[in-house]
């Protein structure tokens, strides 16, 4: 018998060899896909060059002998970039064959770094890896595309000698993202067609028909004519006649109560038709608020599947419907629909990232809206990198990037944001009509700086109130002030030492609480932390704030005649707590920075106020603005200058991100077990026989509670908690065993686990 002599890039476990996948139809294939997705920014020759060669490497007999079945471990990926890098050595197109090795190199373990290592690092350096790639020679069928005297759209203007070193690695990210989502596209693709199957993706509408519900569903919104109905009227007539404006840079400013979500909504869809633009991306800090919007874009726009909800917390198995659980989990791989929601860790921690699962989805920025909600949120210690982001996106990219929020954040050369990275916005780039006036128009509450507070004064204050909120820094300053008012009619509290179903719970009562039954409402004391201004949406006539950040502040002030109900004006109330419960050490930075601006400004939330706040606050982290520590030599001046300072485009991808993290690890979830809000005893009978741990920590993430790494091991060493199912998940779910350290008003409480441990049970 004749040997098979194909070249094949896949085969199938029980098919025969004729209905596995030949190398050239997979190599073409991927490089028409990712041809499709680097056109968005002017890059189709890349594409296909990417894709022809990603699996260059499969040439190999040894890996043709993996193919077939046989027992031997062979990387592949390693030949493709080989040949990249020597096809333009030594000419003008040096670099091409460099971004292109890192791409071809990195598509299934990874963008490496150039040279190089960051410390306890998982991956070989691209230098590495092409020492170690075999010699080929390029098979007949393979015909790749000229690079040659083409300068793809983001690279264009530069001076050869003086090539910006930002802009290099962030083209490499975005060809790396279409070269990864196309490989899997068309494995997929092949494997449904073996297995006649075919999986749910893609989207059939359009933008039009969207903007149309929308329309339909704000016409119904509008109400009777007054007051502030008038003013979200104007607000939106005013947003949507902007949508005419060349894509960029834009800020919306309008105060809470201003209609600025679907107003934002309406804009990016009028923007994204005008200008041939693909999807509108809604980035928000608070996973909260991102169920709430997903929630609200779907009623607005009547689509369900138009509306992509992608955060870690998205429970795909609870969908009732199994095809469209699918179809959702697909797109939020390559995030393939014209209306996302994210978290803005998602959506930056991804820019950043360099794993192809992370990265897939880059590509599809390009040519986008992006709306970036509650900005003044961006990480402060990795701002600089995150507003690179922004501005090359769109640069580069053809994308229109709004900086949505009711407290802006002077970041922008305009407002003298002391940084090369300052967003540059050009003249008429705001799409609320006159943000100061909105602010006086719209201006529901009166702020007042009321000096120190004791926790004695601060508890009387709160006895004498009938409904009033007082937000702390600290959860467990806030259970003491509690504990003080425990048996205070309508007393409650709200941390994240709370499980969310049990925060959930309080919510929904102190919202029925505060709305007036029979002519009066209920008596309402809550303390809280800071997870209240995210979003949470409660209406208190009364507010006491610990001093924090001005924008913080805002937040708090949001919480306080939230529907311009009162006759008068709302009263928050800022102070500065005397307590043994310090907040946080940034905490402290950001109420030094607003104590310094308090004296200049009669109105604290007004525009100017928030301006010279963020301007002071920077200047104090001016050296911390781009701030990573434990990440390698190379990134401890910052992800912006190891990028600049990449020479021969050795950029370190693999420490940028390790580097670029929003939020830090360190802490554990604890889930809590039975009671009033832990995991119900039939739940976890049924997760026990679960194999996935996905699909458990999905349906865990209810009954949890975060608790720092050494509060985890109190509790543990104690035998307060265990962990569950250690032999098939190891440490991944740590379960509270002791019941009495959750109190069903006041949540878990560690302090004490040594006390309370499994003897005394």
């Amino acid at each position: 018998m004749t040997a098979d002599r194909r070249i094949f890039a896949h085969s199938v476990k029980g098919k025969s060899p004729s209905d596995w996948e030949l190398l050239e139809d997979h190599s073409v294939n991927v490089g028409a896909r990712a041809a499709l997705f680097c056109e968005a920014f002017g890059a189709a020759n890349f594409g296909e060059f990417l894709g022809e060669m990603h699996d260059f490497g499969k040439l190999k007999p040894r890996f043709q002998a993996r193919v077939r079945g046989e027992a031997v471990r062979v990387s592949h990926s390693g030949e493709g970039a080989r040949y990249a890098v020597e096809r333009y050595a030594e000419t003008p197109y040096e670099k091409w064959g460099k971004l292109i090795a890192f791409c071809i190199a990195g598509h299934h373990s990874g963008l490496p770094n150039g040279m190089g290592s960051v410390p306890g690092r998982l991956q070989s350096s691209l230098e590495e890896r092409l020492r170690e790639a075999e010699d080929l020679e390029l098979p007949d069928w393979l015909s790749l595309p000229s690079l040659e005297d083409h300068i793809p759209l983001p690279l264009q203007g530069e001076v050869p000698g003086q090539e910006n070193m930002y802009r290099h690695q962030f083209f490499t990210r975005m060809l790396f993202s279409a070269l990864v989502d196309a490989d899997f596209l068309e494995t997929e693709k092949f494997y449904d067609g073996v297995n006649g199957a075919k999986s749910p993706r893609g989207w059939t509408g359009s933008l039009s028909s969207l903007r149309a519900h929308l329309d339909q569903h704000m016409s119904e919104l509008a109400g009777e004519p007054g007051g502030i109905n008038d003013i979200r009227g104007e607000i939106l007539t005013h947003v949507r006649k902007k949508a005419e404006l060349s894509p960029g840079l834009f800020t919306l400013t309008v105060p809470t109560g201003g209609g600025k979500t679907l107003a934002s909504l309406a804009f990016a869809l009028d923007h994204a038709i005008r200008h041939g633009l693909k999807r509108v991306i809604y980035v928000i800090p608070y996973m909260s608020i991102v169920e709430q919007t997903a929630a609200v874009f779907r009623d607005a726009l009547k689509d369900d599947d138009a509306v992509l909800e992608h955060h870690s917390a998205f429970d795909w198995d609870g969908l009732k419907d199994e095809t469209q659980s699918e179809r959702i989990r697909l797109a939020a791989q390559n995030w393939d629909r014209p209306v996302v929601v994210t978290t803005a860790v998602q959506f930056f921690e991804s820019l950043y990232a360099n794993r192809p699962s992370k990265c897939r989805k880059l590509h599809r920025l390009a040519q986008s809206v992006v709306i970036l909600d509650e900005a003044q949120t961006l990480p402060l210690r990795l701002l600089r990198p995150s507003l690179a982001a922004i501005n090359e996106l769109a640069r580069g990219y053809g994308s229109s990037l709004v900086l949505c929020t009711a407290t802006q954040p002077a970041v922008t050369r305009q407002a003298g944001f002391p940084a090369d990275e300052a967003l540059d916005l050009g003249p008429d780039r705001e799409l609320a009509p006159d943000p100061a006036g909105l602010h006086k128009r719209l201006r529901r509450t009166e702020v007042r700086h009321v000096g120190p507070l004791s926790d004695e004064e601060l508890t009387a204050h709160m006895a004498a109130q009938h409904q009033i909120l007082t937000i702390v820094d600290n959860r467990n300053h806030a259970r003491a002030l509690f504990e003080a008012l425990r048996d205070e009619p309508g007393s409650a509290l709200l941390t994240n030492a709370m499980t969310p179903v049990h925060r959930r719970t309080v919510l929904a009562d102190i919202r029925t609480r505060l709305k007036p039954r029979d002519g009066k409402a209920l008596a309402v004391r809550l303390v809280a932390t800071s997870l209240i201004e995210a979003g949470v949406d409660v209406d208190f006539p009364v507010v006491y704030r610990a001093i924090h950040g001005i924008d913080s502040i805002t937040q708090a002030a949001g919480r306080c005649n939230r529907e311009g109900s009162l006759p008068g004006l709302g009263q928050v109330f800022v102070f500065e707590p005397q307590s043994e419960h310090r907040p946080p050490l940034d905490i402290v930075t950001f109420a030094e920075v607003a104590s310094r601006i308090v004296p200049d400004h009669e109105d604290l939330l007004a525009p100017e106020a928030i301006r010279d706040y963020s301007l002071e606050l920077y200047e104090q982290f001016s050296a911390q603005l781009d701030h990573v520590v434990g990440c390698g030599t190379a990134l401890e001046g910052g992800i912006m200058n190891a990028i600049a300072n990449a020479g021969k485009l050795d950029f370190a991808f693999a420490g940028i991100a390790k580097a670029y993290r929003i939020i830090q690890d360190g802490a554990v979830p604890v889930v809590v077990c039975g009671g009033s809000f832990g995991v119900p005893p039939d739940l976890l009978e049924t997760l026990q026989r679960i194999p996935h741990a996905g699909v458990i920590a999905r349906q865990l993430q209810p009954y949890q509670v975060q608790v720092p790494e050494w509060a985890c091991k109190k509790l543990l060493g104690a035998g307060a908690a265990s962990f569950w199912r250690q032999a098939e998940f190891d440490s991944q779910f740590v379960m509270l065993d002791n019941a009495q350290l959750y109190d069903d008003r006041a949540g878990l409480g560690f302090e004490n686990a040594e006390d309370l441990g499994m003897m005394v049970l």
